[in-house]
């Protein structure tokens, strides 16, 4: 079943590609996309069986992303985003899962993970204030999780937590506006003053250990893996993406391309051959890279095994490098796409270059961060980082 939605994404992809235009002039992703990517089922794919989800096995789900993100970057990356979080929510004990799905299999849920608003403890709860920003694909969305630190009454930092909180309780603002990924609709979330219950209030450190009260609903592998290696490879792989249909889009270009300069067919040029082997190179990698980790882990999540440390580890560095490498192909081939490339317009090697930088900004992609992890594991040091 998981591969029939595989199958029905990939038949949409010509008509992403057309939309990809409309979905930078509005800056969101066009509702005719998201209506028909619900369709194909591609939403559920990480939703659990208990509510109408496949709880599929994730190469499923992130090659569905990568196959968007060829198409249209931005429908990519919302559709990675916002298609992972059922995925989280499944992590929340069974009252919070049936207040989001129980009365709508379909609904949808934004986030902010960023800790950048104020969560004050009350009687059965937390009252929660602050702005949020870089909500991809919110205006698409009925439910949001925000994270935020909880301090004590001294002010002293005691917990942080995802807060899971419903579109009647907070506001979208719209305020994206940016050179890459502009049809992501990644705009700001207000909260003021809002109560919400403890059980909505999910700590990171259950998270990180891979010990949640969803586990009690649901059993599938799935729910087995790392937070970090499950939403950081989320990031990742709509850049991968971007970066394959950059390179089939320059390829198909170069072999019509003459190169008035020097009144030579590009295609014929050895220089340009060499790009497109060390791009190829680099992005074949990238995917190799991130689909080997992502495999071992379900594998072991199948097993009921441990998820060593030392893998959870190189899958964060994998993950980073495949960023790093996604962006250095783009660059390598956008400097050689000539002067007409950088002319305004739908010119698709260069709408990538603009995504694949923007979505480098990420901090799921600050590489000294992911790489300090890596090198601390394989030298049996202690990891302070908790996005392992």
């Amino acid at each position: 079943m998981a591969d029939d939605v595989l199958a029905a994404v990939r038949d949409l992809v010509p008509s992403l590609r057309e939309r990809a235009a409309e979905a930078e002039t509005q800056r969101r992703v066009p509702d005719t996309s998201i209506k028909e990517l619900e369709d194909t089922g591609f939403f559920q794919l990480l939703q659990p069986k208990a509510f109408g989800g496949q709880a599929a096995d994730p190469l499923v789900f992130y090659t569905a992303v990568k196959e968007i993100a060829k198409a249209c970057g931005s429908t990519g990356w919302v559709a990675s985003v916002v298609g992972v979080h059922p995925w989280h929510v499944a992590l929340y004990g069974p009252r919070a899962q049936q207040e989001v799905w129980g009365k709508d299999p379909k609904t949808r849920i934004a986030s902010s993970y960023a800790p950048t608003g104020k969560a004050t403890p009350v009687d059965g709860g937390f009252r929660l204030s602050g702005r949020w920003h870089f909500s991809s694909g919110c205006d698409h969305a009925q439910w949001v999780l925000l994270g935020c630190l909880v301090a004590d009454s001294e002010g002293n930092v005691v917990d942080m937590r995802t807060f899971l909180i419903p579109r009647t309780e907070y506001r979208v603002d719209d305020v994206w506006d940016t050179v890459g990924l502009r049809g992501t609709g990644s705009n700001d979330i207000v909260v003021e003053d809002v109560y919400v219950p403890d059980h909505r209030a999910l700590s990171f450190g259950p998270v990180t250990a891979l010990d949640v009260p969803g586990h009690e609903l649901n059993p599938e592998p799935l729910y087995r893996l790392p937070y970090a290696a499950v939403f950081t490879t989320t990031i990742s792989t709509p850049i991968v993406g971007i970066a394959e249909g950059a390179y089939e889009s320059y390829v198909a270009a170069t072999t019509e391309r003459i190169r008035v300069s020097y009144g030579q067919k590009v295609a014929e040029d050895p220089f340009a051959q060499v790009r497109i082997a060390r791009a190829g190179s680099d992005i074949d990698s990238c995917w190799l890279q991130l689909t080997r980790n992502i495999r071992e882990l379900y594998e072991l999540a199948e097993r009921g095994a441990e998820l060593p440390t030392e893998l959870r580890a190189r899958t964060r560095r994998d993950q980073v490098l495949a960023t790093e490498r996604a962006v250095g192909a783009v660059d390598l081939l956008m400097e050689n796409a000539g002067g007409n490339a950088m002319r305004t317009g739908p010119n698709p090697v260069q709408r990538a270059w603009r995504d694949v930088h923007t979505g480098r900004g990420h901090a799921a992609n600050d590489p000294e961060r992911a790489l300090l992890v890596y090198g601390q594991a394989a030298l049996d040091l202690e990891i302070q980082d908790t996005m392992l």
